[in-house]
């Protein structure tokens, strides 16, 4: 078993899970990530997370590879709305890797229409991953942190959680359930060196956004100061501040990256 810090990212096969994989490589984690059922994704994110620590050390050393090696990679396929596949991950995650120290709740999911077509199935789908999801992953981490005194705990929610969207009812809800299940993570976990924050994205250029009709992204751009949206990798570096014990005050904290959207 390795003592190198490890995250576990849900949802880590892509978009912004694949970006956060990546910068907690190059810090020198192990990395595991918890994939729905994308196994191709699932592995070039498995690559690139070991060409970046690969890069990361051979920066770092003088005349030859760094002493501890690359950092280590599992990825685990489970639905994280199902209470005995997220038990199994975790367990095979302090299995190979003896410790967990961060965990990131990326997984998500939109089904999104006007509140009057909204299917109650895909109202309860949406909750399940988004917030379920969230919420099992935060409990089975939280014993083995406690044991540590230490952890981190970052939860990917979104600016419709904050101020809502038309036609995306459940997904705003969910993402605003994941605000609440912070606060009260922070507050349960401060005693016990766990800190646990929330990161709200705005327009972020992912798979799902890229799907979208040009004039529907570019409509959302106009809206945003900075004329343009945020790269994965910029979301990811917030994601990585309060996830690393570079982050020591902050907790039960909701940090928007909008580029100003909002404001």
């Amino acid at each position: 078993m390795s003592e190198r810090k490890t995250v576990l990212i849900s949802g880590g096969s892509r978009g912004i899970g694949r970006a956060t994989a990546l910068r907690f490589a190059k810090a020198g984690y192990n990395v595991a990530i918890i994939y729905a059922g994308n196994e191709t994704a699932a592995e070039k994110t498995g690559k690139l997370v070991r060409k970046a620590a690969e890069q990361e050390n051979a920066a770092d050393s003088v005349g030859g590879p760094a002493e501890d090696g690359t950092s280590g990679f599992l990825a685990v396929k489970a639905d994280v709305s199902a209470e005995t596949d997220v038990h199994e991950a975790v367990a095979r995650v302090m299995e190979t890797f003896g410790r967990i120290d961060t965990l990131v709740n990326c997984a998500g999911i939109s089904r999104d229409a006007l509140l009057i077509a909204t299917k109650a199935e895909d109202f309860d789908r949406t909750y399940e991953v988004n917030l379920r999801g969230a919420y099992l992953l935060s409990k089975e981490v939280f014993r083995p942190m406690m044991k540590q005194r230490s952890g981190r705990i970052v939860n990917i929610s979104s600016i419709v959680g904050l101020h809502g969207n038309a036609g995306q009812a459940a997904y705003a809800a969910a993402k605003a359930g994941l605000i609440g299940l912070t606060k009260s993570t922070a507050l349960e976990g401060v005693k016990r060196g766990i800190l646990a924050n929330a990161v709200a994205p705005g327009y972020v250029l992912t798979d799902m956004t890229g799907a979208l009709p040009e004039k529907v992204t570019d409509a959302m751009a106009a809206r945003i100061p900075l004329g343009r949206g945020a790269s994965p990798e910029e979301v990811a570096e917030t994601v990585y501040f309060l996830g690393s014990e570079t982050n020591t005050y902050i907790t039960g904290q909701t940090m928007t990256v909008d580029g100003g959207m909002c404001m």
